[in-house]
C-alpha cells in the first residue's frame, strides 16, 4: 500500500515531538530562524534529538543561510535532512548538501523549471513545494502543481496551507511523497495541538487507504 510519509514541522519541546510520534509521523523539523514563531535554538534541538526514539527523521530548516552559518548550526545540531527554505544558490546548495530539502515557493510560470532544475542538482535529495516563504499556511493550486510535477525527478514534498481538514484531497490531487505540516497543526503561531497533530496523521492514512482501493 501506498504510504504517504508525514513531516511535522516547528517542534520546540519534548511534549510535542512525543505527540508527534505517538501519532504516527514520520519526521520533526526545527526552525533554525530567528524571525519565525517557531524559532528554536541549535543547543534546545539537540537535547530534543537525544531523546527522540529511533528511527525518527530530523530535519533543520534554515532560510537564506550562508554556508558559514550553516555550517555552525550544523557542527551544534546534526540532523538526517537540511531544509533550505530560501533563496539560496545552486553553489550555496551544493555546499550544504548532501541530504539537502530544497524548499520552493509554488509559482505556476516557474514551478516547472524549477522542479526540473533542483532535480539535477545532485546534492538534493527531495524538492518541497510550499505556498510561501514557509510558516503563513498559505495554499495554492494543487491541481497546477499536478500538471507540472512531471519535471521532478526527485521525491515530491507537498506544504503550504494543509490542515487535518485538506490533507486528504491534496493526497488524492497531487500524490506526493510526503507532506510537511505546522501552522496547519496549531493552535497559534507555535502553538502545536496534539489532537490536531493525530487528526492530521489519521486524515493521511485514509489518504492513503483510499487510494489503494
Amino acid at each position: 500500500m501506498k504510504r504517504t510519509r508525514i513531516k511535522i514541522c516547528g517542534i520546540r519541546d519534548l511534549d510535542t515531538m512525543s505527540a508527534v510520534v505517538s501519532a504516527g509521523a514520520d519526521a520533526v523539523g526545527f526552525v533554525f530562524y530567528e524571525s519565525s514563531p517557531r524559532h528554536i535554538t541549535p543547543e534546545d534541538a539537540w537535547r530534543l534529538i537525544n531523546d527522540a526514539p529511533p528511527f525518527l527523521t530530523t530535519v533543520s530548516l534554515t532560510v537564506s543561510a550562508t554556508p558559514d552559518q550553516f555550517s555552525d548550526i550544523e557542527q551544534l545540531c546534526p540532523t538526517d535532512y537540511s531544509q533550505l527554505h530560501g533563496d539560496e544558490s545552486e553553489s550555496t546548495v551544493r555546499a550544504c548538501g548532501p541530504r539537502v530539502i530544497k524548499a520552493i515557493r509554488f509559482n505556476q510560470s516557474s514551478v516547472q523549471r524549477e522542479l526540473k532544475f533542483w532535480s539535477a542538482i545532485e546534492e538534493v535529495d527531495a524538492i518541497l513545494v510550499d505556498g510561501s516563504a514557509g510558516g503563513a499556511g498559505q495554499s495554492f493550486d494543487w491541481a497546477a502543481l499536478t500538471k507540472a510535477k512531471h519535471a521532478c525527478a526527485k521525491p515530491l514534498i507537498l506544504a503550504g496551507g494543509l490542515t487535518p481538514d485538506n490533507v486528504e484531497e491534496a493526497i488524492r490531487t497531487v500524490n506526493p511523497y510526503a507532506v510537511d505540516v505546522s501552522s496547519g497543526v496549531e493552535t497559534s503561531p507555535g502553538a502545536k495541538d496534539t489532537a490536531l497533530i493525530e487528526r492530521f496523521c489519521a486524515a493521511v492514512r485514509r489518504a492513503d487507504q483510499s487510494s489503494y482501493s
